[in-house]
């Protein structure tokens, strides 16, 4: 038993492939910090994964039977969960499309960058210790939410939601009436133990939104972010070799050079956030600078899903950047509808994305049903803001 317990602490990688080097460059670029089951066809990758209860990632080369290797994943629903990177020498791989679709989470070429590889195992690695760290608190019931906070949480969200349903079904109304689209916004976030789930906000952007957000990195509160280049373009050595890319990179069914999307990660801001957001409509600028658009996520906090008080629920994008110890335990503490971050920095425009990451941080250590009342009366004052961000 205590055997079984140690091997589900290791990060297992099964790799699939019928080249020798490749597997042995693999094994001796992270190995000791995983461990690497090595097969070269699928009959013996089947076989490992009959034997084995504890495999955390599958890493497929292309150069086999993807498809019917991914055909035999689906008849078999407990392997299905296994996240799955693909090796290939393609130039584009649908993701979206099957049979990758829900299974195969990402596509490197066969000459990957060991430092771009590691960006993408250091986060699975990661996710699994705090989903084991979750699983362990639950189990344990030493530091679960504590039962007067849940109390309290259940309580004042109920009433809450039965006061305001008259205001509700009022903007419900207007936001139809002021733009077309859906009343209700849904988005996939990020809370405690890196747990995912659907958060409700009343919809106060012009629909197809999302897609402005590349065009507007200029404009981010959170610090300079490098504009969009063309996917294919070179970095500066094959420029001044004059030849093709060297290194491509296949990353969210796009290609692009690894020298560069390594530059690119350095400049990037981990948070995004924009003064006078010209995606915004006329009603859903009184909705934020009010708090009223936060109101369905009440729904949020009744389930479970929130606390009143918390780290802000990230978007998986977001939450993916965190993969640093230091900040991933951020994510020790509940989802809140409003934090320490919120009514210590909201609506101070020097803001930084470290700042509130220390503050998700310094929360995370130190939160009780004590420091979240204080919390609650400073939100009051703070929810009504003058500054428009």
């Amino acid at each position: 038993m205590q055997a079984m317990k140690e091997n589900s602490q290791l990060f297992r990688v099964l790799y699939i492939d019928d080249d020798d080097k490749r597997t042995k460059a693999f094994r001796q670029s992270f190995h000791p910090q995983i461990e690497v089951i090595d097969v070269f066809d699928n009959q013996a990758a089947v076989c490992c994964l009959d034997d084995s209860q504890f495999i955390d990632l599958i890493v497929y080369s292309d150069t086999l039977d993807t498809r019917g290797f991914l055909s035999t994943l689906k008849a078999r629903r407990n392997w299905t969960k296994i996240p799955i990177i693909l090796l290939t020498d393609r130039e584009t791989v649908d993701l979206t499309a099957d049979p990758y679709h829900g299974y195969v989470i990402d596509v490197f070429p066969f000459n990957y960058l060991k430092s771009t590889f590691q960006i993408r195992l250091d986060y699975l690695i990661h996710k699994k210790t705090y989903q084991q760290n979750a699983e362990s608190i639950n189990k344990s019931k030493k530091v679960r939410m504590p039962v007067g906070k849940r109390a309290f949480d259940i309580g004042l969200s109920l009433l809450l939601l039965i006061m305001a349903s008259p205001l509700l079904l009022l903007v419900m109304v207007l936001i139809k009436l002021d733009s077309p689209g859906a009343i209700l916004y849904s988005s996939k976030r990020v809370g405690m133990g890196f747990r995912i789930f659907n958060m409700y906000k009343l919809r106060t952007m012009r629909m197809g939104s999302d897609k402005l957000l590349a065009t507007m990195a200029s404009q981010n509160m959170y610090g300079s972010v490098a504009e969009e280049k063309p996917v294919d373009f070179l970095c500066e050595d094959c420029q001044l070799a004059g030849r093709g890319c060297q290194r491509p990179l296949f990353l969210d069914q796009k290609q692009i050079c690894e020298i560069v999307y390594q530059g690119e990660q350095q400049a990037k801001a981990m948070f995004s956030k924009f003064k006078e957001d010209p995606r915004v409509t006329r009603l859903g600028k009184i909705l934020r600078n009010t708090s009223i658009d936060e109101l369905p996520q009440l729904f949020n906090i009744l389930r479970g899903d929130m606390s009143f008080v918390g780290n802000r629920p990230l978007p998986l994008y977001e939450a993916e950047k965190l993969t640093n110890i230091g900040y991933a335990r951020r994510f020790a503490a509940p989802a809140g509808l409003t934090g320490l971050w919120q009514v210590t920095k909201r609506g101070k425009a020097a803001v930084s994305d470290q700042e509130r990451i220390h503050l998700d941080v310094l929360y995370a250590k130190r939160f009780s049903f004590r420091e979240d009342m204080i919390i609650l009366l400073r939100t009051f004052k703070a929810v009504w803001q003058k500054e428009n961000v």
